[in-house]
């Protein structure tokens, strides 16, 4: 059974590009939110496997995002992906309950490493 991915991005076109590639291997089933309130919504109604989630989002930050989806869903596992890395940012998502801090552009093979090693 493949495993539900949510990605939750302001930018439509990284959403789509990184559904297509997550879906080509067939072992994932993406979803995508352009809003976190949205994100939030999905959370809720299909209770994804795991969650790729911007840090840099209008409105609610993407911190903000994710202690939200941690008091909903705390079992679900969280990947920050941002284009500017930060160490204080980083250390930040970490404390909130990230599992994962991934900078763009992706690099689509270290991003399959860190969905296989946890989701297995």
């Amino acid at each position: 059974m493949a495993k539900k991915i949510l990605i939750i991005d302001d930018e439509a076109s990284f959403c789509k590009l990184l559904k297509l590639r997550l879906e080509e291997s067939r072992e994932y089933e993406a979803m995508t939110a352009n809003t976190g309130e949205t994100g939030l919504e999905l959370v809720k109604q299909h209770k994804p496997d795991l969650v790729l989630l911007d840090i840099m989002m209008p409105g609610k930050s993407g911190l903000d995002i994710l202690k939200q989806i941690k008091a909903i869903a705390p079992e679900t596992p969280v990947a920050m992906v941002t284009a500017s890395w930060s160490q204080q940012e980083s250390k930040r998502a970490f404390e909130a309950g990230a599992y994962e801090y991934i900078t763009k552009p992706v690099d689509f093979d270290y991003l399959k490493t860190a969905l296989l090693v946890k989701l297995m």
